[in-house]
């Protein structure tokens, strides 16, 4: 398991992103060299994990719970053979691009050693949004990526350090509990019913899906 590379963005102005912010770090390229990954602060106020990336609707993305996304190539490729043309590293927005990681099967909590020194922690999958669907070009793009159930992953940073293309993964610690990004996922988006079963995650379960699943539980029960 390795990082094929990693990706950062710089803010660009775009017909497609909200029109209250107007620009958009969502097209992310590979970079060479160390890069230093650390906490950002908290969501509204702070943005990436990754020194030199452009985070612009802080209000959505960014922030502690937020500071770092992962895509698999594997979920890359798979995309490539279905829309027919190529993919890049960074293509759909991650910082991270991984060979041989079970990205979208991580469990909510699991924790990763990117080289010497980064350890992330797994929190929630990557919610698709009108940027992305103008970013991919592709009609019907939040549906899609959706249904497909393979949204990639956020993790925050729980030891700082620089990271680079070409380091190891190594899953360090996985929970006793059942709850995948996949399945944190499908609760938040098209299969609520499932939002009780994420509270099994705790304290690692981001915050906004830890409220959407108490709140369905007062609301509905178990």
């Amino acid at each position: 398991m390795k990082l094929l590379s990693v990706n950062l963005g710089r803010a660009r102005p775009a017909p497609y992103t909200d029109p209250v912010v107007g620009v958009t770090g969502i097209d992310k390229r590979p970079v060479e060299g160390p890069v230093r990954v650390a906490a950002p602060g908290a969501k509204g106020v702070a943005g990436s994990g990754l020194a030199g990336d452009t985070v612009c609707d802080l209000r959505h993305h960014g922030g502690d719970d937020q500071a770092v996304y992962a895509m698999a190539r594997e979920d890359l490729d798979d995309w490539e053979r279905e829309l027919g043309r190529p993919l890049p590293n960074g293509g759909f927005g991650e910082n991270l691009t991984t060979g041989g990681v079970e990205v979208s099967g991580a469990l909510i909590g699991e924790r990763w050693r990117i080289g010497s020194s980064v350890l992330l922690e797994v929190t929630s999958g990557r919610i698709p949004c009108r940027t992305f669907q103008g970013h991919v070009g592709e009609q019907g793009w939040v549906r899609r990526f959706t249904l497909k159930g393979a949204p990639g992953a956020y993790l925050r940073v729980i030891e700082a350090g620089e990271i680079r293309a070409g380091d190891p993964v190594e899953v360090v610690e996985r929970p006793d509990h059942d709850v995948t990004v996949a399945l944190q996922f499908r609760a938040t988006t098209t299969e609520r019913e499932l939002l009780p079963r994420l509270l099994a995650a705790g304290s690692a379960l981001h915050p906004e899906a830890a409220r959407a699943a108490r709140t369905y539980l007062e609301k509905y029960g178990s």
